[in-house]
């Protein structure tokens, strides 16, 4: 024993001869008070977070407990006071610090150039080289570190108190919630990227600018990618790959949303302040997702707890809002949100070009100047999200969204000395309800169990003073779905994921009219489970990820199997080439009933499957592209071929004799998308160019096959971005497509008697083609500091700077003063219109 002992001491001795300790090394404060509370026999007294991360050089063991503390106070922006021969405090002095740093990813050792930081009454981010300075900083504060796919990381001020030759390089891990990485950073502006799987993610928080966009619309802003159309302007009628907008499957923070667009359909009813994040996928979908034949929108709000209180507001020529961030404790945060329209308050340029755009061909005309008739209109939402984190392990979120639009239409008829008036009223709304608890049970295993209440209404009351009758319309979603995910990262490289989803749906539509009396009330219920397992693998230049995707529909015994593909390989460090394909199903659709449209407003209404007139949607659909990035030259080129079946006729909006038949048919479509987008420092410029061939296939049909009315053969656009400065941006762009088809009257016998109604006698369907669609936008934006706490920006728009006179859609109707005619109906664009928007941000 005592052999052993002496051995150690010699080998210690050997070890200091061999690696002397430098005078100069520096070790963690903590450990040296360790060590003086040992020589001195004295207790310190500190707070672990003012000490943690300090490191300095040892005092010398010759000096006093009173030339130590003396040593340490000069060493650190901290107070060491003897209290008595055995006690010292360790406290935090007040006063305020310069602090800065290098962000860096941990895995590709790059610097992360726009990554957030934030301390209370200060936000900046970091420059093209990850580094930030924050001049001024309380020694106590607390410094958020994030950037979009990476985990948010915090410092106190003390730990970051350096000079700008000796800042501190800030490490950031990829986020292990998914292994899908940024393949392009900057995709056509900041805020847009490119993820590998092929899909598009808005970051709304690091949005740039777009043509003609004030804010990130969310709905407006994907329409920037080749394949995503509105034929008519509205985001309620967004287009992907030929679909019909009710096609788009659309969640917010894990709830099914049913309502997209406020003003019908010319803005998002999302709110892009609150919205952070938002994933559009195409093709190859997850097999987590169900429903969306055409495509899946995926919103997402803040996730992660801050501890700094923050917040902005805003006000353009529509609507005005406002939201705030606020920490209730270390791991307890609320976020809120508000935003309404001002259009009742004041008219702008801005209110009165969506106003005659969205009721042009409709009773309520901005140009009605009668007196016997007054309209209002407003919209709003708000959100609420409750974050908790429960420990490092566990994380609980509560959300809430309010989607509300509202028209009131009254028509006055004074007869003498009787007067009366007569009230309509138009309402949609959409409530949703959210939880879900992510669970990281070992480094390798974690679940997220989530659940979602979703609310849908549309209610109408059509009262007519010439023909004393009242109509009204009721329809009604109510959804309840139930989650849970559980992903087990197998390697570095390969993480599966599996799990199970329940769905019940119930719909409700109801018409009563007073004169003659009718009413109709019909109820629909709808449980689907679906068992999707997939796994996702990532290593060097190979990305795939494989899944498939059970649904059970109980009330029709019927099982569909869904398989769901995407592959990436890159080929060299230029070109990769990329395959995507999946299988998908869809139980709900939205019918179109142009004869009970709503003093002249389109409104449609979602209605269930029932497997018989009304089938379940299905798609098949398989892309192969090519992909080229060099020198921030990003250039791809997709082909693609879509078949939809289970289609309806009420629900594709016909202007032909096909607009009041009951038949469900498919339509295929296929095509190439083309985008080439080229970035530097202060400018990106792109050009996009989409072909595709759009047809109807309805058997009952005569012609059978006929094109679509979202057949948009040749679509182009084209766009530039300049920053002029660090604040001072502008933008322009443009749009060419091919007009959409139309039906005209059949030639000689325009119009066809049926029992006692006239109706027209159209043509051969879709035969026709509106003009050509052209539209020129811009847009600037200006970005400056009330102070180190609180930023502005300034941002202005002009969506058609030329003012085109462009049909978006024509329809004709019986003459009412010659039946044996029509009238020839246009619908318009929007005419030149300007938008400003203010914001503060704090």
């Amino acid at each position: 024993m005592e052999l052993n002992k002496y051995l150690l001491y010699l080998l210690l001795f050997i070890t200091s001869i061999t690696h002397p300790q430098k005078a100069t090394d520096k070790i963690p404060l903590t450990a040296i008070i360790s060590s003086i509370e040992q020589q001195f026999d004295v207790k310190f007294s500190y707070a672990v977070e003012d000490v943690a991360g300090i490191s300095i050089e040892k005092p010398l063991a010759t000096l006093t407990l009173k030339e130590t503390i003396d040593y340490l106070n000069s060493k650190v922006l901290l107070n060491f006071k003897a209290l008595d021969n055995r006690y010292v405090t360790v406290s935090v002095l007040n006063k305020t610090i310069p602090v800065c740093g290098t962000v860096i990813s941990e895995e590709l050792k790059t610097p992360l150039a726009g990554a957030t930081v934030r301390a209370r009454n200060t936000i900046t981010t970091t420059n093209k080289n990850g580094f930030f300075t924050i001049p001024t900083v309380p020694i106590t504060e607390t410094i958020s570190i994030s950037y979009l796919g990476y985990e948010t990381k915090q410092y106190t001020a003390n730990q970051l108190f350096s000079t700008s030759e000796n800042c501190k390089k800030l490490f950031l891990k990829t986020s292990n919630e998914e292994l899908n990485q940024v393949l392009i950073n900057v995709y056509l502006t900041p805020g847009l990227q490119k993820y590998l799987d092929g899909s598009t993610v808005l970051n709304t928080k690091k949005f740039g600018i777009l043509p003609g966009l004030i804010e990130p619309d969310v709905l407006q802003s994907i329409q920037a990618l080749p394949g995503v159309e509105s034929t008519n302007e509205s985001i309620a009628n967004i287009n992907v790959r030929g679909g019909t907008n009710d096609q788009n499957l659309m969640i917010w923070d894990n709830i099914k949303m049913y309502h997209s667009g406020h003003f019908f359909g010319l803005i998002s009813a999302y709110n892009p302040n609150t919205t952070n994040k938002v994933i559009v996928t195409k093709n190859g979908t997850s097999a987590e997702y169900s429903d969306g034949v055409s495509s899946t929108i995926n919103m997402f709000t803040n996730d992660k707890v801050n501890p700094i209180f923050s917040g902005g507001a805003g006000i353009n020529g529509i609507n005005a809002d406002a939201f705030l961030t606020i920490p209730l404790a270390k791991n307890l945060e609320i976020d809120i949100s508000g935003r309404r329209s001002v259009t009742d308050l004041f008219n702008t340029p801005t209110f009165t070009n969506y106003y005659k755009r969205s009721f042009q061909d409709s009773e309520i005309n901005a140009d009605n100047n009668q007196n016997n008739t007054t309209s209002d209109f407003y919209f709003y939402d708000y959100t609420a999200k409750i974050l908790f984190d429960l420990n490092e392990k566990h994380q609980f979120r509560a959300n809430l969204i309010a989607i509300n639009n509202e028209l009131d239409y009254t028509e006055y008829n004074s007869n003498g000395s009787n007067s009366e008036n007569k009230a309509s009223t138009l309402s949609q709304k959409n409530l949703g309800y959210g939880g879900n608890w992510k669970a990281q049970w070992n480094p390798k295993f974690s679940t997220n169990l989530i659940s979602y209440f979703s609310k849908y209404n549309i209610d109408a009351t059509d009262l007519r003073i010439e023909t004393d009758q009242r109509q009204t319309e009721a329809n009604e979603v109510l959804e309840t779905g139930l989650k849970l995910n559980a992903n087990y990262n197998a390697t570095q490289y390969f993480n599966l994921l599996v799990g199970y989803e329940f769905n019940e749906t119930g719909m409700l539509n109801q018409t009563t009219v007073s004169a003659p009396s009718y009413s109709s009330t019909k109820k629909d219920v709808l449980d689907k489970h679906g068992l999707f397992a997939e796994g996702e693998y990532h290593k060097n230049n190979t990305y795939f990820r494989v899944g498939v995707r059970l649904n059970y529909f109980q009330k029709f015994e019927e099982i569909l199997v869904e398989p769901r593909i995407n592959i990436r390989q890159q080929l060299s460090s230029e070109f990769a080439l990329k395959l995507e394909g999946e299988f998908k199903n869809q139980t709900a659709t939205q019918i179109i009933d142009f004869e009970d449209d709503f003093l002249g407003v389109e409104k449609r209404r979602w209605v269930l499957v029932n497997n018989e007139n009304i089938p379940i949607a299905t798609s098949k659909q398989g892309s192969f592209g090519m992909e080229f990035n060099n020198n921030k030259l990003n250039v791809d080129l997709t082909g693609f071929y879509k078949i939809v079946d289970g289609i309806t006729a009420s629900n594709q909006g016909f202007y032909n004799n096909f607009q009041y038949k009951k038949a469900h048919g498919s339509y295929m479509a296929k095509g190439v998308e083309f985008l080439a987008n080229k970035t530097s420092g202060q400018f990106s410029t792109w050009v996009s160019y989409s072909f595709s061939i759009n047809d109807y296939q309805f058997d009952s049909f005569t012609p059978s096959e006929f094109p679509n009315n979202t057949d948009i053969r040749h679509s182009a656009s084209f766009g530039i971005n300049y920053d002029i400065n660090s604040n001072f941006k502008v933008s322009l762009g443009g749009i060419w497509r091919n007009g959409q088809p139309y039906t005209i009257p059949l030639e000689g016998n325009e119009t066809v008697q049926n029992g006692n109604t006239t109706m027209v006698n159209y043509d051969s369907p879709n035969s026709q083609n509106l003009d050509a669609f052209m539209r020129l936008d811009a847009s600037l934006s200006y970005n400056f500091n009330f102070t180190t706490a609180i930023k502005g920006v300034l941002r202005a728009g002009v969506i058609n700077i030329t003012d085109q006179d462009n049909v978006i859609n024509r329809y004709y109707k019986v003459d009412p003063s010659d039946s044996k005619n029509t009238i020839q109906v246009n619908n318009k664009s929007l005419g030149m219109t300007p938008n400003v928007s203010f914001r503060l941000n704090f």
